[in-house]
C-alpha cells in the first residue's frame, strides 16, 4: 500500500485539499484509494509519535491506525493529511530552519507504516507572507520572537527538502508553491490520489473564485459545464485563458505589515524564495508541481 503524507506546510491550504478529496470518496473508494476523516487519525498518530520518541513504537501501531481509519483490506493507497505532522506552528521554525524536526518525524511515520511505501506531499509558502501568518497560532507577538533572534533571510525551503531527502532517500517528495494552488488544484488532487488527470473529480476548480472576478467565474463555470470532455491539459489552458482576462488583482495582492522588518526584507525573502523553488525543482527524488 502507498501511504500519502500531506504534511502542510502550515498556513497553506488550511485542510481544503483533504476536504475536497473527502468529497470524492465515492469515486475514489472503488479504485482502492482510501481518504479517511482526519479526526480518526490525527490525535492517534500524534500520540504514537510521542510514545516512540520517549520509549518505543508499539508493535501494533500500524494495526491501530488501520483500524481507526477504517482502511479496507487490500487498499492500494491511504491519504493522510495534517499540517501538524512535523510540529506545531511554534515549532515550524527554529535554528534558522523550517521544521527542524521534520526528518525525525518523517522517520517515525515511516516506522509506523514500515510495510508500506510512504510518499511525502508538502506545500511551500513565501517566508515573507508565511512568518507573519504563523504568529496568531503561536505565543509570540512578533516575527523576531518567533524566530528567536534568527535572521529570516537565512531560512531556506531547499534546506528542509534536502534534509528530508538525505535522511529518507526512499521517500519520494512532491512539493508546490502555495501561491500557485488555485491554478494547480486539480493537479494536486490527482497527484495525491494517484489518479489520471482525465479522471473527473468534484471540486477541481474550487479555489478559482478566490482569484477570479465573479462575472469571470460565472462565464468560466458555464464554459466548462458545456464541455465535459475536456482533457486535463485542455482544462489548464482554459483556466489560464480566463485568468488572463478575469483575474481579481485585489484578491491576488497580499498586504504585509511587519514593523520590525526594514523595507528591503520582503523583497529579499521573496527573491530567496524564487531561488529556492528553482533549486528544489532540480533535486533528485522531488516532483515540483507547477502551473
Amino acid at each position: 500500500m502507498q501511504v500519502v503524507i500531506h504534511a502542510g506546510a502550515h498556513m497553506t491550504d488550511e485542510d481544503r485539499l483533504i476536504a475536497c478529496l473527502r468529497d470524492n470518496v465515492e469515486t475514489l473508494s472503488p479504485c482502492g484509494i482510501h481518504v479517511p476523516d482526519p479526526e480518526s487519525y490525527r490525535r492517534l498518530l500524534r500520540d504514537l509519535m510521542h510514545t516512540a520518541q520517549k520509549t518505543a513504537l508499539p508493535a501494533d501501531a500500524r494495526d491501530s491506525v488501520m483500524a481507526a481509519t477504517g482502511t479496507p483490506e487490500g487498499a492500494a493507497r491511504l491519504v493522510l493529511a495534517n499540517h501538524g505532522f512535523f510540529g506545531t506552528p511554534r515549532m515550524s521554525v527554529g535554528g534558522a530552519r523550517f521544521y527542524p524536526a521534520a526528518d525525525m518525524r518523517l522517520g517515525l511515520l515511516g516506522e509506523i507504516f514500515a510495510p508500506d511505501g510512504v510518499a511525502l506531499f508538502l506545500g511551500l509558502r513565501n517566508p515573507a507572507t508565511l512568518l507573519p501568518a504563523l504568529l496568531p497560532d503561536t505565543p509570540f507577538s512578533t516575527v523576531t520572537e518567533l524566530l528567536r533572534g534568527d535572521d529570516p533571510a537565512h531560512l531556506r525551503w531547499s534546506e528542509t527538502v534536502a534534509r528530508l531527502r538525505a535522511a529518507h532517500p526512499e521517500v519520494p517528495v512532491t512539493v508546490w508553491c502555495n501561491e500557485d494552488t488555485p491554478l494547480i488544484w486539480a493537479d494536486l488532487l490527482h497527484a495525491m490520489t494517484g489518479t489520471g488527470e482525465d479522471m473527473p473529480l468534484a471540486g477541481e476548480f474550487a479555489l478559482l473564485p478566490e482569484i477570479m472576478t465573479r462575472a469571470g467565474h460565472q462565464r468560466f463555470a458555464a464554459y466548462i459545464a458545456a464541455r465535459p470532455d475536456l482533457t486535463g491539459a485542455q482544462k489548464r489552458r482554459v483556466v489560464a485563458a480566463f485568468l488572463d482576462k478575469f483575474a481579481d488583482e485585489a484578491a491576488i495582492e497580499e498586504e504585509l505589515d511587519v514593523p520590525e522588518w526594514d523595507p528591503g526584507m520582503i523583497e529579499t525573502l521573496s527573491a530567496h524564495y524564487d531561488e529556492d523553488v528553482a533549486e528544489i525543482a532540480d533535486m533528485d527524488g522531488v516532483r515540483m508541481i507547477l502551473p
